[in-house]
């Protein structure tokens, strides 16, 4: 891997999708969220004004511009609410993606996933001591702990092998193997844009990356020590690694 500092010009020459995922790259890690009963408390991140004017400038220079996330759209767009006419965003770990003002749902969870929220939402999940809660989404199950609850992978493997359940240090994802993923939303967009791999670059810092980093020309890494890639920003100091990357892209 590279420091990012050598991402040049000539390496950027052909890319015209850059494609960002959310926490740890965009916004800070971490999420304030409380449930009781039928009632979740959740705090939104707001995308900082630096950052803003990066995307802004990188879309005023033709890239194209993707929020890549395992969140929900809702959240998303009040995230991103004062850059959304300048970017697209692929939710819930590629299951469908916001763009020309329309979804574009590139996965069908609903036969996989049915009944497992309820099997999840048990007394042995939902009153352990470092159970959350569940995020709010449609199309993938996200539960935030203040650490592992090992029942909850017991319980999703036994419904098969067709689902992942991913601990990413705050929350575990849940979803469909190889079909739900961040890469397939990528494709989709691609497609959707008519453009090829070689176009794109991605960046993410956790491990429901890999696929999107293996899908790109280029691919960034905001954290190496769980995700690999061509480039990587280094984790030192308050700058968020997009605000890093997106500087060098601007010099470039």
């Amino acid at each position: 891997m590279r420091p990012i500092e050598e991402l040049g010009v000539e390496e950027l020459r052909d890319i015209k999708l850059l494609v960002f995922d959310v926490d740890g790259v965009l916004v800070s890690r971490g999420t304030k969220i409380r449930q009781e009963g039928n009632t979740t408390t959740l705090e939104t991140k707001v995308v900082a004004d630096e950052q803003i004017r990066q995307l802004k400038d990188l879309k005023g220079r033709g890239f194209f511009l993707n929020i890549n996330s395992g969140r929900g759209l809702y959240m998303l767009q009040e995230m991103f609410r004062n850059v959304l006419e300048y970017t697209s965003l692929t939710y819930e770990n590629g299951s469908a993606t916001w763009i020309d003002g329309r979804i574009v749902q590139h996965v069908n969870s609903f036969p996989h996933l049915r009944g497992l929220h309820e099997q999840l939402a048990v007394d042995a999940i939902c009153h352990h001591p470092n159970f959350k809660g569940f995020e709010p989404k449609e199309m993938i199950i996200t539960i935030h702990c203040k650490d592992e609850i090992p029942r909850i992978p017991e319980i999703v493997g036994e419904r098969g092998d067709n689902l992942y359940c991913i601990w990413n240090g705050e929350a575990y994802d849940i979803g469909i193997r190889t079909i739900q993923t961040k890469a397939v939303g990528l494709r989709s967009l691609a497609h959707y844009l008519g453009l090829q791999r070689e176009n794109v670059l991605a960046i993410g810092d956790n491990l429901n990356d890999r696929e999107l980093l293996a899908e790109a020309g280029i691919a960034v890494t905001a954290d190496k020590t769980r995700v690999a890639g061509d480039y990587y920003v280094p984790l030192v100091g308050e700058r968020l690694p997009a605000a890093i990357m997106m500087d060098q892209i601007l010099r470039e």
